[in-house]
């Protein structure tokens, strides 16, 4: 997946608009979800032909916002849901629809985390994510860290995967 990150405004990931860029990349990586493109009129164009590949990440907060943006695959963000319901009704109707789901983390601590990573291994295992386990964020990553896709791994306390 290519996050163009072309949907925030006033936040320290922003970017420019460029639409000779969204067209390298979407060449240059036939297979890849092109995610949040900024689709304005210098961009219109060169997305067409590969709309079929655009997906949402930072315009989802509901059920609603999926319904009316997504077409192949989403990125989920359960925090941004808010409620679990909301994200389960999130989860149906992708499953419906035949939208795929892959996973993305938003810097969640502690136990956030672990939640994050176990509604991953749960609903969306075989597709990519950056909700890896805290190991792979060391520059060093330690020996012995699990392979994608990993089982389901609950804590003995909490809704949680166990580390």
């Amino acid at each position: 997946m290519l996050d163009l990150k072309g949907l925030y405004r006033g936040t320290p990931v922003d970017v420019e608009t460029d639409p000779e860029l969204y067209a390298a990349v979407a060449e240059a990586f036939p297979d890849a979800y092109l995610e949040d493109p900024d689709i304005n009129d210098e961009t219109r164009e060169v997305l067409g032909p590969h709309d079929d590949r655009v997906t949402w990440d930072a315009p989802l907060h509901s059920l609603a916002d999926v319904e009316e943006r997504a077409r192949k695959a989403i990125n989920s963000k359960p925090s941004r849901f808010g409620s679990l319901r909301e994200l389960l009704s999130i989860y149906e109707y992708c499953e419906r629809e035949g939208i795929a789901i892959y996973g993305g983390g938003q810097g969640e601590l502690q136990c956030g985390r672990g939640q994050i990573q176990y509604l991953a291994s749960l609903f969306h295992p075989e597709t990519p994510n950056d909700v890896a386990p805290s190991g792979y964020n060391d520059p060093a990553v330690p020996s012995g860290m699990p392979t994608s896709p990993m089982n389901p791994a609950q804590s003995e306390t909490g809704f949680r995967w166990a580390e």
